[in-house]
């Protein structure tokens, strides 16, 4: 397990096998998903696109979503990192960033992964991801606020963010 206390500490690699550092992204509201372009699940890239751009509007410089696309489930993302970048943009105008294909659960998974599932277990307390498109909300300070599985709606968050958002907005 890693030794990190924050989301914001971790490098998972983006679409080109570059690390992508979090830390980028400190200050923020986060919701952290991961992701699959050919699952019963998929079309929840319109209803996270939507809560994207609906929330950035009004805070611009508060929130983003990450996409972590993982072939654990099904293999239902069995494509390269730039065919699913092309399918996330052509089928869904995703604009929030989508990084590398990665493990979610197992032992290459992420390490971003191991911490979030370690600091905020699922149902009875399992560590491991159930199915494609779970969601983590962190924190400002990097911190595990809430996890949702695959079923819940992206649109029925937004509330639960934008609260956030503006419960930890710098006066």
């Amino acid at each position: 397990m890693s030794s990190a206390t924050n989301f914001f500490e971790f490098a998972p690699k983006d679409k080109k096998g570059q690390e992508y550092p979090l830390s980028q992204h400190k200050g923020k509201v986060v919701l952290a998903v991961n992701t699959a372009s050919k699952c019963g699940f998929t079309p929840q890239f319109q209803g996270l696109e939507k809560v994207y751009k609906d929330i950035k509007q009004k805070y611009p410089d508060d929130f983003v979503i990450i996409g972590f696309p993982s072939n654990q489930f099904g293999q239902q993302d069995p494509g390269s990192n730039d065919e699913i970048q092309e399918f996330c943009q052509v089928n869904y105008g995703v604009s929030f960033p989508v990084l590398g294909k990665t493990d979610v659960n197992g032992d290459k998974s992420e390490p971003v992964y191991a911490w979030m599932k370690n600091e905020k277990p699922g149902l009875l307390g399992l560590q491991r991801i159930k199915w494609n498109f779970e969601k983590f909300l962190i924190g400002r300070d990097g911190k595990v606020v809430n996890r949702w599985a695959s079923t819940t709606k992206p649109e029925s968050l937004e509330k639960e963010i934008v609260a956030l958002i503006e419960k930890t907005k710098s006066k």
